[in-house]
C-alpha cells in the first residue's frame, strides 16, 4: 500500500520575506498599550501550562504551543502584524478587570467572566467546551474562593459563548431552580438556526477558517485573530431561563445591577451588551473587540448588517459614555474614559466607513471585486490596532456590504451563467495551449511573485487534471506564499489548509461535537426542515408519500413528499396518509438522529404504527448523509 504524501510547507520566498519586513514601516509597533492592557490585573496564569484534558486524558486545549511559538523570533513566514496579535492572544490566565469582575482569557477561543455577587458568582459566556469552562472556574476558585454559581449570562448565540455551560453548572442545579440563565431574546432560535440547515458545509469550511487541521508553527497555524484556536471538548446547548426582551433593561442579579442593551442583527442575530453602572464597566460582548470583525464570516453565514452594527455602537456610546473600562468576550479590556470612547468610536467608524464607501463606489458602477481591490483604510482608521483585519478584512467585508444590498451578481450578463469549475478549468487549460504550457506560464508568474495570478491559473489546471502532481505542488506552494504575507489569520488558515489538502487530500470525516449539541436542541419543526434539505430530489422524482405523526407531547404533524420536496405541516392530520405514527416528538427526534432504534421502540410499545411502515423508510432512504470531508481545492 502506497503511503500518502505528507505536506511539508516551503520557506518564504525573498519577495514575501521583504513584503513582511515592510509592514514594520507601515504600523506603529513601538506602541505597547495593548501589551500593557493584556497583562494588567494578572492574578495567575493558567494551570498545567494551559493544557486542559477531558476525562479520558485527551487534550482539548493547549495554550503552551502558542506561548512556545511566539517566544521565538518572528519568522519570515509570518506577517508582523498578525504575529503581534498572536503574541497578545497568547497572554492568558485569571485577571482582575474592575470591582467584582474577573476574567479568564486564553483558556479557549473566547473569554469567560466571573462577576462576584452577594451569594456567589455570575458567569458570563462559558466558552466552547465544558472542560475549558470547568478549568477556568477552577482557576478562579483557586484564587478567589469556592463561590457557587448563581447565574449565567449568554451575551450572544455563537457556540464559543454557551457550549461549555455544563462545565460551570449542572442540570440538577437548573432543575432545582438554583441557577438562572440570561440571554437576549431570540437566543435559542438563532443558536440553532444559524448552524442547522447549512451546518455541514459551515463545519467543513470552519476547518479551513480556524486552521483546526494545521499544526501550530511558523509555517502553520498562528491564530485566527479573534483567538488562538477552538477547543475540542464537550459542547452543550442549555436553553436560557430568562430572555431579555426590552431594548434597554435594568436587572438586579444577586445584588449586582446590570443594564442590558440588546444589539440584534449585529455580530450575531441575538446579541446583548451590558453595563455595570456601579463600576462604570461596559461589556461590549463581541460588537467591539481588538480586531476588525466579520460582516461576512468565511465559514459561511448570513451577511451581517453593518448599519445596525454602527447604530448599536453609537447607542452604547450615548448610554454608557461615562464608562471607565470596556471588556469584551474576546481579547483584553481597555481602561480610562478617554481611551474607552476612542476605542468604541474607532470601531463604530470602521464599520460605517466600510458600509458607506462600499455603497458610494457601488453607486458609481464599481463591482464587488473592484471595490474590494481599491478600498482600504484611511490612515487614521487604519492606525488603530483594534481595526486591523486579523479576523474580518477590509476586502471581504466590503464584499459583504455589496452582497447585503446587491447580492452576488455584478450585472454583467457574461457572469449570469458561467461554467462550473471543472468545465472552466478544461477550457482555460485548452486556451493556454495545454497543461504544460499553462504550467510554464504559472512558473514565470511565480518567479515574478505574482502569486494571486499563479493561484488562479493553476487552480484551473487542478480542476481540469486533478491527478497532475506538479500542478498540485505548485498550487500548494503558491497558497503557502500567499498565507505567509497575510495579516488576516483566517485568510492564512484558508490558504494553508488548502495547501495541506492539495498534497495530502481531504481529511477523514470527524464528528462535530458542536453539531451534536446543536442537533440535540432542535425542535421537531427544525428537525423536519433538516430532513427536507437532505432529500435527494433526483432520486425522489415521481414518489409521493403522506405520513401523519400523532405526537403525545405536541401538536400533530403531517409530512408530504411530492414533486421532489418534503413538506411538514404543523397541526394537520391528513386523511390521505398511508401511515400514522404515534409517539413523543422527543423519541422521534432521537430516532432520526440515530440515538435510538425506531424498530426497537416499536417492538417495546413506545411507538405505535397504523398503516404502511415501509412508506416512512421509503422517505428516509431518500435522504443524503452529508460529509464533513467534501473536496474544496479539487473536484
Amino acid at each position: 500500500m502506497t503511503e500518502s504524501p505528507r505536506w511539508s510547507p516551503k520557506p518564504a520566498t525573498p519577495a514575501v520575506a521583504a513584503k513582511n519586513r515592510s509592514v514594520y514601516d507601515q504600523l506603529d509597533f513601538s506602541n505597547r498599550d495593548d501589551f500593557d492592557n493584556a497583562q494588567r490585573g494578572l492574578i495567575a496564569e493558567l494551570n498545567n501550562e494551559g493544557r486542559i484534558q477531558n476525562g479520558s486524558g485527551r487534550t482539548v486545549w493547549d495554550q503552551q504551543r502558542f506561548v512556545d511559538l511566539v517566544s521565538r523570533e518572528r519568522p519570515d513566514e509570518a506577517n508582523p502584524s498578525l504575529w503581534r496579535q498572536t503574541e497578545l492572544l497568547a497572554i492568558g490566565g485569571l485577571f482582575h478587570v474592575v470591582g467584582p469582575v474577573y476574567q479568564v482569557r486564553t483558556a479557549d477561543l473566547s473569554n469567560i467572566d466571573f462577576i462576584e455577587s452577594d451569594h456567589g458568582i455570575i458567569v458570563v459566556d462559558p466558552l466552547i467546551s465544558a472542560e475549558t469552562a470547568a478549568a477556568a472556574l477552577g482557576l478562579y476558585r483557586e484564587h478567589r474562593g469556592n463561590r457557587p454559581v448563581v447565574a449565567v449570562i449568554y451575551t450572544h448565540s455563537h457556540p464559543d459563548h454557551f457550549g461549555g455551560v455544563l462545565g460551570v453548572i449542572t442540570k440538577e442545579q437548573l432543575a432545582n431552580n438554583e441557577v438562572e440563565i440570561y440571554a437576549p431574546v431570540g437566543f435559542m432560535e438563532a443558536a440553532v438556526a444559524e448552524s442547522v440547515l447549512a451546518g455541514t458545509a459551515m463545519a467543513r469550511r470552519a476547518q479551513y477558517m480556524y486552521g483546526n487541521l494545521l499544526e501550530v508553527g511558523a509555517r502553520g497555524l498562528l491564530s485566527n485573530g479573534l483567538g488562538l484556536t477552538t477547543s475540542t471538548g464537550r459542547v452543550n446547548l442549555i436553553a436560557p431561563t430568562i430572555e431579555i426582551t426590552e431594548p434597554i433593561a435594568d436587572y438586579d442579579i444577586d445584588g449586582v445591577t446590570f443594564t442590558f442593551m440588546l444589539a440584534p442583527e449585529t455580530e450575531a442575530p441575538a446579541e446583548l451588551l451590558f453595563y455595570l453602572p456601579e463600576w462604570k464597566a461596559l461589556c461590549s460582548a463581541e460588537d467591539a473587540c481588538h480586531v476588525l470583525h466579520n460582516l461576512y464570516t468565511l465559514r459561511g453565514a448570513k451577511t451581517r448588517d453593518a448599519n445596525a452594527w454602527v447604530h448599536y455602537l453609537q447607542v452604547a456610546l450615548d448610554l454608557f459614555g461615562d464608562a471607565e473600562v470596556v471588556f469584551a468576550q474576546h481579547h483584553w479590556p481597555t481602561w480610562g474614559n478617554e481611551e474607552v470612547r476612542s476605542f468604541l468610536a474607532a470601531q463604530r467608524d470602521a464599520y460605517k466607513f466600510l458600509h458607506d464607501q462600499t455603497l458610494r463606489l457601488a453607486n458609481a458602477g464599481f463591482t464587488m471585486n473592484e471595490i474590494a481591490e481599491q478600498l482600504d483604510w484611511p490612515e487614521d482608521l487604519g492606525a488603530h490596532w483594534a481595526n486591523r483585519g486579523y479576523y474580518g478584512s477590509v476586502s471581504h467585508n466590503t464584499k459583504a456590504v455589496y452582497n447585503f444590498y446587491l447580492g452576488f451578481f455584478d450585472a454583467n450578463p457574461a457572469h449570469l451563467n458561467p461554467h462550473p469549475p471543472v468545465e472552466q478549468g478544461k477550457r482555460y487549460v485548452a486556451l493556454a495551449g495545454g497543461g504544460d504550457a499553462l504550467m510554464a506560464s504559472a512558473a514565470q508568474a511565480f518567479a515574478a511573485a505574482d502569486y494571486r495570478w499563479v493561484a488562479e491559473l493553476v487552480s484551473h489546471l487542478v480542476f481540469a487534471e486533478p491527478d497532475r502532481r506538479d500542478a498540485r505542488e505548485l498550487l500548494a506552494e503558491t497558497f503557502e506564499q500567499l498565507a505567509y504575507a497575510c495579516e488576516n489569520g483566517v485568510w492564512r488558515n484558508f490558504y494553508l489548509s488548502g495547501a495541506k489538502e492539495l498534497i495530502e487530500g481531504p481529511p477523514e470525516p470527524v464528528a462535530s461535537s458542536t453539531g451534536a449539541a446543536i442537533a440535540s436542541a432542535l425542535s421537531i419543526d427544525q428537525l423536519f426542515q433538516v430532513l427536507a434539505v437532505r432529500l435527494n430530489g433526483e432520486r425522489a422524482a415521481g414518489m409521493r408519500r403522506v405520513i401523519n405523526f400523532n405526537f403525545t407531547n405536541d401538536e400533530p404533524f403531517t409530512i408530504e413528499l411530492i414533486h421532489s420536496v418534503l413538506h411538514a405541516f404543523r397541526g394537520r392530520v391528513d386523511e390521505r396518509a398511508t401511515l400514522t405514527i404515534t409517539c413523543s416528538s422527543t423519541l422521534l427526534s432521537q430516532a432520526l438522529r440515530g440515538e435510538t432504534n425506531l424498530l426497537e421502540e416499536i417492538g417495546s410499545g413506545n411507538v405505535t404504527v397504523d398503516g404502511e411502515l415501509t412508506h416512512l423508510f421509503d422517505v428516509l432512504l431518500l435522504l443524503d448523509t452529508p460529509s464533513l470531508s467534501f473536496a474544496i481545492v479539487e473536484p
